[in-house]
Order: structure tokens, then sequence, then C-alpha cells
């Protein structure tokens, strides 16, 4: 099998990034309102088989919706998805990103994620629909310095 493409969410593709995310059982509240920072994984058919997005909050971002088809896992997608989202947040001269889990603590450390306290957060991205709603307060906060 041909490695699917990553590449920037396309307009039309909401609908089927949701439905992914919902199969996983990720949370789906507040993506759409992100969806101009959100990538994708693209087989060659265009079939939907992982994603990652970025809630930008002034010069610090929530890093969600890492998410890939079960197929697909182990295969470096993940990495590849989650190296596009911190390279925008790069671009954008952001200074921090973090992201919340219950399964892939242990996979963002390669990416220089650090286990924080929810209350290091700061204020913008702890106000978010992920961090306020969608999470349980179980979930691990990590923290990215750019």
């Amino acid at each position: 099998m041909k490695a699917p493409a990553v590449g920037p969410m396309k307009a039309g593709e909401l609908e089927r990034v949701l439905a992914l995310l919902q199969r996983l059982g990720l949370p789906v509240a507040g993506l759409a309102e992100h969806a101009g920072t959100a990538f994708v994984a693209r087989e060659r058919g265009g079939a939907i088989v992982g994603s990652a997005a970025l809630e930008v909050h002034g010069s610090e971002a929530l890093l969600r919706s890492v998410a890939v088809e079960p197929a697909w896992q182990g295969s470096g997608l993940g990495r590849r998805l989650t190296e596009a989202a911190l390279g925008l947040a790069s671009r954008l001269g952001l200074s921090r990103v973090y992201l919340l889990t219950e399964t892939a603590e242990k996979f963002f450390p390669k990416f220089g994620f650090r286990e924080v306290k929810r209350d290091e957060v700061p204020a913008g991205v702890r106000d978010s629909v992920e961090f306020r709603l969608a999470c349980p307060a179980s979930a691990v906060a990590m923290e990215k310095r750019l």
C-alpha cells in the first residue's frame, strides 16, 4: 500500500474527519471552528485515514484530533500528522503547544512534549471547548515549547 498523502484539510472534508474521530472515540466538539489549521491523511482514492489540528489561542495552541485509522496505526502516519501540525505552529510563530490525551502520553514525548499540570496551561487554551467540555479531567495535559 502506498503511504497516504498528508496535507491541509480541504473544503468538504470536515464531515469525514468528524466521522473518523467519532469512530475512534475522540472529541469532535469545536473542531469545525479550527478547520483552517487542520491536516488530514488521504489515501490515493481520497479516503481520509488520519487527522491532526491546531486550535490557536494567542501565542499558544492546543494540538487536537490526532487520529489514525487502525489499519494505518504503526505506519508513521501519526508522526507525519503531528509533525505537520507542529510545523504550522512554528510557521505561525507560536511559543507553546499543549495537548490532552488519555491514551498517547508515551507517543508525544518523542516530539518534545512533557507532562504538565492542567492549571499550568494558559487560560486561553484552558478555555477551549476541548479543555472545558470534551476531555475528561483524567486526561493527561502535555506541553511543548517552540
